[in-house]
């Protein structure tokens, strides 16, 4: 697996120039090619998933880049880190079990950051738990997205980590569909600023240590 780095900072990539480079990554390795992970930020924009209902998407009628994946409607933005990995999953596809695998790899990235974080059952991402009460503020608070597409065995789409993105984006939409909880980032819940540049490493080396080593396809037999 080999990790390319896109853009950051003022280099921040177009989410539909994104999407492009996810397709052709996706390409290379159905064919054949070395698995790989996309790791950047993204410009400003909200996107929805396929199970994205009309209530949920931005109450002002802000644009919307409807994709292929699945989950909802999610915004990404400048100090949120997204990664996404191009990897043929073993067969026979586990879906399920590959969604929790980046969970664990945001959830040990998150610990090693200094944050303890979770999976909320019936709920997919990473999560910092409230304490019960269900006040705004005191609820479950997810810091870690996810959202995948898998074809042909390959995955593609990924997930978002909320480093010091601010979390105005998230205000006019209802966020992943789960109206009862909030959003946070690194920085909010550590007390200091914890930026893209410091999870990136640590992200990537756990990326690295969790994700399956796919199969690759049978080379075809020479001619003769």
């Amino acid at each position: 697996m080999r990790f390319e780095h896109v853009g950051f900072g003022s280099d921040a990539v177009e989410y539909r120039r994104g999407w492009d480079l996810q397709r052709a990554a996706h390409a290379e390795v159905v064919a054949g090619a070395e698995d790989v992970v996309l790791l950047l930020e993204h410009e400003a924009v909200y996107t929805a998933g396929k199970r994205t209902l009309p209530h949920e998407r931005p109450f002002d009628g802000t644009p919307v880049v409807d994709v292929d994946r699945g989950g909802k409607i999610t915004w990404h933005g400048p100090g949120q880190l997204v990664g996404y990995p191009i990897t043929r999953l073993p067969d026979p596809v586990d879906v399920v079990a590959y969604v929790r695998r980046l969970e664990q790899v945001l959830i040990d990235a998150c610990a090693e950051l200094g944050l303890p974080t979770e999976r909320v059952e019936g709920r997919s991402g990473v999560w910092v738990r409230g304490d019960g009460s269900g006040l705004p503020g005191r609820r479950d608070r997810k810091v870690g997205a996810i959202g995948i597409r898998v074809a042909q065995g390959v995955t593609m789409h990924g997930f978002a980590l909320n480093c010091d993105n601010v979390l105005d984006g998230f205000g006019g939409i209802v966020p992943c569909g789960i109206p009862d909880a909030d959003v946070t980032t690194l920085t909010a819940e550590l007390g200091r600023p914890l930026r893209v540049a410091e999870a990136l490493p640590v992200v990537e080396r756990h990326l690295a240590a969790t994700l399956p080593a796919g199969e690759r396809p049978a080379p075809a037999a020479a001619a003769v």
